[in-house]
This record gives C-alpha cells, structure tokens and sequence, in this order.
C-alpha cells in the first residue's frame, strides 16, 4: 500500500491510464473480430471496414497502447485477409 502522497496519486493515475487502455484495446479487438466477419461474408464488405479498423490499429499504436511492430503485423495480416476474401 502506498505510504506517502505522491505514491497514492501514482496508484490513481497508473489505475486511470490503465482503464483507458484496457478501452483501446477492447475496442480494437471489437473492430479487428467485425472486419474478420466482414471479409468472410464477402470482399466487398472487408473493403468497407478494411480503413477504419487499419486507422484503429494506428491510434492505438500512437497511444503506446500496442507496439508499432505490432501494429505494423496487424494490418499486414489484415490485408493478407481482405485480398483472401471472395
């Protein structure tokens, strides 16, 4: 447990940042499981959610809540997909 003041504020913050993390990252799983059903009903309906779901993946990436490599895989594998798609 924190002792003096400055180390309970730390606990606040780290617990603030850590919620909104835990946002990004929930919402981008969201968004990469909506564009696997889309490109798996069809190419067009990928191409669709295709751009919103690569601009998800780079403010994450911006925001230090995932990392560029990571990122960078993301979106390769979700092109990879789309161009896969019927």
């Amino acid at each position: 447990m924190a002792n003096n003041e400055s180390a309970k504020k730390r606990v606040r913050i780290n617990d603030a940042k850590n919620m909104q993390n835990k946002m990004v990252k929930s919402a981008l799983k969201t968004d990469m499981r909506k564009f696997s059903e889309a490109c798996a009903e069809s190419k067009q309906a990928g191409e669709v959610l295709h751009s919103k779901t690569a601009s998800a993946v780079d403010k994450a990436c911006g925001k230090g809540v995932i990392h560029k490599n990571t990122a960078a895989r993301r979106k390769s594998r979700m092109a990879k997909r789309l161009a896969a798609a019927k």
